[in-house]
């Protein structure tokens, strides 16, 4: 075993760690914290074990595992980009490819390669399993605001239109998770928990 190899791996490992300390925009379900990014992934991972049986095409879970485990590395630089915020989007492309650039460099180069690879596959939505690991993406946050009653959408004043068109994108690895979040979209209208759209037009017709 080569001792530098070694050396890479573990300074990684502890590179890592840092994402435990990149804060989210959704809270955590006792409303007591935002969540962060690691717990985020790790949420990922579970859900993707459990729902796979849902999936729109045959996948590799283990792929699909190590895809959402490797997804949100580059925000230890970038930081989380709230999907909702149009200004700090506008440079989330770039900030992400220099974190990449430095934290997948930090592996023996094999390692780099593969996981740079899974990050890349995951932001091109190129595959069963991308499209996959992106519908559980979207979804977990989704969850997080209904179970909240909105705490978090209401805090950002994001609308109906927004969480719709963030979200159907769900329906490319997952029909059926895409029914059951339009379904929580549409109690959380009636219920209050999120605002209807600033665009007009009968809300029921823009779920279904």
């Amino acid at each position: 075993m080569s001792t530098n190899r070694l050396h890479q791996q573990i300074q990684f490992i502890l590179e890592i760690d840092k994402l435990k300390s990149i804060m989210r925009r959704s809270y955590l379900l006792n409303q007591e914290r935002h969540e962060n990014s690691a717990e985020h992934s790790w949420h990922l991972a579970v859900m993707a074990i459990l729902l796979h049986e849902y999936v729109n095409e045959q996948i590799s879970l283990p792929h699909v595992l190590k895809m959402v485990l490797v997804h949100d590395l580059v925000e230890i630089d970038a930081g989380d980009t709230y999907c909702y915020d149009e200004d700090a989007n506008s440079d989330k492309t770039e900030r992400e490819l220099q974190a990449a650039d430095r934290l997948f460099a930090m592996l023996p180069e094999d390692q780099g390669k593969e996981l740079r690879s899974l990050w890349e596959e995951f932001e091109e939505r190129s595959t069963p399993e991308a499209k996959f690991a992106n519908a559980l993406d979207r979804m977990m946050p989704m969850m997080h605001n209904y179970y909240t009653r909105g705490k978090s959408w209401k805090e950002n004043n994001v609308t109906s239109d927004s969480v719709l068109e963030r979200n159907s994108l769900m329906q490319d690895g997952s029909e059926k998770l895409w029914e059951f979040t339009q379904s929580l979209i549409e109690d959380a209208l009636k219920k209050g928990y999120l605002a209807p759209s600033n665009k007009g037009g009968n809300q029921d017709e823009q779920i279904s």
